[in-house]
């Protein structure tokens, strides 16, 4: 599945939703650096990415292609399946390049996310385990709190449901 997004920065991202089996070694080290960036550099944070849920999921990748056809990853989500997570769908591991931040793309790539998910499962509620700083970020998106914050991993958590 492919899509685009023009961010208020005019760069233009396209989007790619792929089964884990799908993504080419360039791609998923690209992926992976990118969350080990943000999540353990940036956020300080160490902690185990590589959780055994890749593979059940499918990956949602905002890429600017430059002129020569490098893809550059700006953004990624993953949509994970009812009953891997949680019992219902969920979309994790919701990350934007520091470098591609203040235009946009985050709440683009949430847009995009929901939009996928319930192209592939159908409309459905959606639970997400998010950081509790980001709340009224995820609010934005239809999110509402569903539960009290908890600690993972050193940062505070609460769980949201879109209904």
């Amino acid at each position: 599945m492919t899509g685009t997004t023009v961010l208020p920065r005019s760069a233009q991202i396209q989007w790619r939703c792929l089964p884990f089996a799908a993504l080419s070694a360039d791609t998923l080290y690209r992926l992976l650096r990118l969350r080990s960036e943000v999540f353990v550099v940036e956020q300080n944070c160490v902690f185990l990415d590589m959780d055994g849920l890749d593979a059940q999921c499918l990956h949602v990748l905002g890429e600017v292609v430059d002129e020569d056809g490098t893809a550059h990853l700006h953004a990624s989500t993953r949509l994970v399946p009812p009953g891997a997570a949680f019992a219902e769908a969920s979309i994790g591991r919701v990350v934007t390049a520091p470098s591609a931040r203040g235009g946009g793309i985050g709440h683009a790539l949430m847009a995009e996310s929901v939009r996928l998910l319930e192209q592939l499962w159908g409309p459905q509620p959606i639970r997400i385990g998010a950081q509790a700083h980001l709340e009224s970020f995820y609010n934005r998106h239809g999110f509402v709190s569903d539960d009290k914050p908890y600690m993972e991993d050193g940062i505070p958590h609460i769980e949201m449901v879109r209904r």
